[in-house]
């Protein structure tokens, strides 16, 4: 048997196909994680992620669904990929329309939360959640979300660094979202101080090795016995 093969129950599967479906699996799972963990906040109503009080504030003004909001904002954002020679992939179309989906499908199951240790409740899960997705939907390499790509790009542009790039462009964005009438409250502090560590935390909990695509496993017969060879 090759180094790059994969037997289970008889079947064979080259080691590079069961890499690519543990990539793929992580990106679509993580970026509806992401949808799901984005409308705990605003079930919450302790305040949103930046992106999300510009959602809010434009749902409010266009009576459209948040979700879809997110779509059409991920859309014209990806569009300013073009004069700044970004390259989009597969996580980056994918990020479009999974999020905003998984939003919407979640905001019509959730109801507002009623009182204050529920809500506060709902805004830790949806903080931690979001760091969940993160890890998971980066560490499948197929590409950063649209936001995330206009943020490097322009850094790329400006020489500017990452971090004085983000804050200004998620200032302009919470500051737009404010007045349009978007939440900003506690959980929009408490995200903005949690989510870069439990980012951090979750990519190396996720993270995915080059090294993954030509190992062996081979299963027996016998359930959880299995040989792992690089």
């Amino acid at each position: 048997m090759s180094q790059s093969t994969i037997t289970r129950g008889g079947v064979i599967v080259s080691g590079k196909s069961a890499h690519l479906t543990r990539r793929l699996s992580q990106l679509y799972v993580g970026l509806t994680l992401y949808g799901v963990s984005a409308a705990l906040l605003v079930r919450a109503g302790l305040g949103l992620e930046p992106w999300g009080v510009l959602h809010q504030g434009l749902a409010e003004r266009t009576g459209l669904t948040m979700g879809v909001v997110s779509i059409i904002v991920g859309a014209v954002v990806l569009l300013l990929w073009v004069p700044i020679r970004q390259r989009p992939g597969l996580g980056t179309v994918s990020n479009v329309f999974v999020v905003g989906l998984a939003m919407d499908g979640t905001l019509a199951l959730v109801p507002d939360a009623d009182g204050l240790p529920l809500r506060i409740t709902l805004l830790i899960a949806g903080i931690v959640l979001n760091g969940v997705a993160t890890g998971l939907y980066i560490a499948a390499r197929f590409g950063p979300g649209p936001r995330d790509g206009l943020m490097t790009g322009l850094h790329r542009l400006t020489g500017r660094s990452i971090r004085l790039v983000r804050t200004a462009i998620e200032v302009a964005v919470v500051a737009t979202g404010f007045v349009l009438g978007g939440s900003v409250g506690v959980g929009t502090v408490a995200y903005a101080l949690a989510i870069g560590p439990l980012a951090q935390l979750f990519l190396r909990v996720f993270a995915i090795s080059d090294q993954d695509a030509s190992s062996t496993v081979v299963a027996g017969s016998t359930p959880g016995r299995a040989i792992l060879r690089k």
